[in-house]
């Protein structure tokens, strides 16, 4: 019986290859084999010449593809050997052949993986779930594979399909007499496919083999509707599909990064739409936000929630969107840079790195205990405790953008304390995202293996201790052989063209960000960093700069909240408020009394009144905690409501950080700074 129905499933797959005119006919021989391979609807002898004759067949179809072959093989030689074909000729005609045998070939492995697939399903199990998903797998990469071999195919039908025309021009000017204008412009024609030749990268064919490399179905998305309407032809049609959207199974949206032919500018019109969309909503939220009293970067994050998936859902390049704002955030940490002198920073050094370790294993123990009472995973209240240690750097910096900064004799300035606290938060969110990959292993590490990953957790400590003292001593070599003699230069060649000034300044912050970069330090501490050495050469250099600069960096500022309120989900917080208001709450006046306490701990005593203002801005959550959390939850250490929860009290946290600013000012702030502070 097993024999007779294995022969039953050949011919249920080969007789479909023989006979592809009557799909009611497939129809009935389906029902006709499986009648016998249940043994049931013939009798034996009728069974036996039914497997006969469609064996037969298929064998008489396998036979007559191996003759086609040997000729195919045999018109290839004798198109070789013609002497009077041209060598585009010969190309073409041996082009066709060659795509003709491999259909032949494809056609036949698809019969015997059908015959394959067939035989695997007939031998499982119904109520097997786990074995009809490897055997859905299974095709889905087998549908995979022939959609990349056609499309490989229709590809090879395009350039045989040039070949062909090549040909034909070929002949045309053997035939006739060509004028200088058409020599000339078949000698540039050679030479652009000569040069689309050698710029094209192949890097379908390179990677398609990579290890790693998964083959995925997509769709396309057209342009426009309007498009379509549009008198445009074939051509330019297909040239405007390489700017389409691509969409996989996941719901990830793809747009293009590099063109085949890189000789046509091409431009991305859904972000330039995004960019522009932006600017013209965030004019009106931040007027209204100045109008109630609100820092005006309220006003941008309802922008991004307004366009966001949350609201009208019209921006469509958010990552490219987010990315732009991520220059927003070095810029803006170059100002504070600009404005924190190296002085400042000795001073206060100590401060700052006691204050953020102190607060950070504070908030981690704190961490671990309720998690411990909530029965959380360890991995996963350590994370999320270093995420709500950390505060909003770019957010401090519009508080203290103007203010005054002098110092009262024998006290420390409070600004210079904040800063330099947010600077080291910044070095401890590199380190943490270095340690995160271990923090990934450790939730499914076994006991056993406990002193293995906090080996790896101090050897990477150790690795970025040495970074850092790396990057200070090339700061060190900076400051003293190399900014001074930069700047003049710039200067000098800057007079009367402020071009020249902001390349060589932009050029130095991009640099930093490079070297920090590369030692595997938070890129924002390279901008800072950059701001600090400058402002080493004078208060005259600091002014000079800071005007050019402060244009760049508040638009890109705009764009920078506005992709934090991409991210910002108003119904969730809605249908949550209760419970989102009490983290909140819970989460900031914790901060605040932390803060409060290890200040008090490591202040001087004639600088304790200090201690609130900087409790008061260090009380909010970083907008870091978003692409920590995004991380995260890819990783798999958060889920899905977790992350939601981070981002809702991240955000909420962040609204009342000014109302929490102007109290502590007008608690702490002598009357004149507390006007020019607010």
């Amino acid at each position: 019986m097993k024999a007779t129905g294995f022969i039953s499933l050949w011919t249920l797959v080969s007789l479909p290859c023989g006979q592809l005119a009557n799909p009611a006919e497939h129809e009935d021989v389906v029902k006709h084999a499986i009648k016998l391979h249940r043994g049931k609807g013939a009798v034996v002898t009728q069974r036996k010449q039914w497997v006969l004759e469609s064996c037969r067949k298929l064998s008489g179809l396998l036979r007559q593809k191996n003759v086609v072959l040997n000729k195919l093989k045999n018109a290839i030689r004798a198109v070789e050997k013609d002497v009077g074909l041209s060598d585009e000729e010969k190309l073409f005609q041996v082009h066709t052949f060659e795509i003709f045998q491999k259909e032949l070939n494809e056609s036949e492995n698809s019969v015997f993986q059908a015959i394959h697939g067939l035989q695997r399903a007939l031998q499982g199990d119904y109520k097997d779930v786990v074995n009809m998903k490897e055997s859905s797998r299974q095709r889905l990469e087998a549908l995979r594979e022939a959609a990349i071999k056609e499309e490989m195919e229709y590809v090879e039908l395009l350039a045989a399909e040039k070949h062909q025309v090549e040909a034909l021009k070929n002949m045309q000017h053997q035939n006739k007499s060509l004028s200088m204008l058409d020599e000339i412009l078949e000698d540039v024609r050679k030479a652009a496919d000569r040069l689309e030749e050698e710029i094209e990268e192949h890097a379908f064919d390179d990677n398609k083999s990579v290890r790693g490399v998964n083959f995925e179905a997509v769709l396309r998305v057209e342009e426009d509707e309007a498009n379509s309407k549009r008198n445009a032809s074939k051509r330019e049609v297909e040239d405007d599909l390489g700017l389409s959207m691509l969409i996989d199974s996941q719901n990830n949206q793809y747009i293009l990064t590099k063109p085949r032919d890189s000789t046509i500018p091409r431009a991305d019109h859904h972000f330039i739409k995004d960019i522009v969309t932006i600017g013209m909503l965030s004019l009106p939220c931040g007027w209204l936000c100045t109008t109630i009293g609100l820092p005006t970067m309220f006003g941008y994050i309802i922008c991004g929630v307004l366009l966001g998936p949350s609201g009208l859902n019209s921006i469509k390049s958010i990552v490219q969107v987010e990315t732009l704002g991520e220059f927003g955030v070095f810029f803006t940490l170059f100002l504070v840079g600009l404005e924190f002198s190296p002085e400042r920073l000795r001073k206060v050094w100590k401060i700052s790195l006691q204050g953020p370790c102190y607060m950070t294993v504070l908030m981690i123990a704190f961490g671990l205990l309720w998690g411990h009472l909530l029965q959380i995973r360890p991995t996963q209240s350590v994370f999320i405790s270093t995420c709500l240690s950390l505060s909003s750097t770019p957010l401090v910096s519009r508080f203290l953008a103007g203010s005054v900064r002098g110092d009262k004799e024998g006290d420390i300035d409070y600004s210079s304390v904040l800063l330099g606290m947010l600077v080291m938060q910044d070095v401890q969110l590199g380190l943490f995202i270095a340690v995160m990959p271990t923090l990934i292993q450790a939730g499914v590490s076994t006991y056993s293996s406990i002193f293995k990953e906090i080996l790896r957790i101090l050897i990477l400590i150790g690795q970025i201790l040495f970074s850092l003292a790396a990057v200070f001593l090339i700061c060190l070599v900076i400051k003293t052989y190399l900014i001074g003699p930069y700047y003049r230069k710039l200067h000098a060649e800057s007079k009367g063209n402020k071009e020249i000034l902001i390349l060589g300044i932009t050029a130095f912050i991009f640099l930093m960000l490079t070297i920090t970069e590369l030692l595997d330090v938070s890129m924002e501490l390279g901008c800072f960093l950059a701001g600090a050495l400058i402002s080493s050469q004078g208060h005259m250099v600091t002014e000079e700069i800071m005007s050019c600069i402060e244009p760049i960096r508040d638009f890109l500022a705009i764009i920078f909240f506005a992709s934090i309120g991409l991210h910002v989900f108003p119904t969730f917080v809605i249908y949550e408020l209760t419970v989102l208001l009490f983290l909140t709450l819970s989460v900031v006046i914790m901060k605040f009394v932390l803060a409060v306490f290890v200040l008090s701990l490591i202040l001087p005593k004639t600088s304790q009144y200090i201690k609130w203002i900087v409790s008061a801005g260090l009380a909010q959550v970083s907008e870091f905690s978003f692409v920590l959390g995004s991380r995260a939850r890819r990783a798999g250490i958060i889920s899905r409501e977790v992350y939601l929860l981070i981002l809702s009290v991240t955000t909420l946290s962040l609204l009342l950080a000014p109302a929490l600013w102007r109290a502590a000012i007008m608690k702490c702030v002598p009357r004149p700074e507390r006007r020019s502070s607010t």
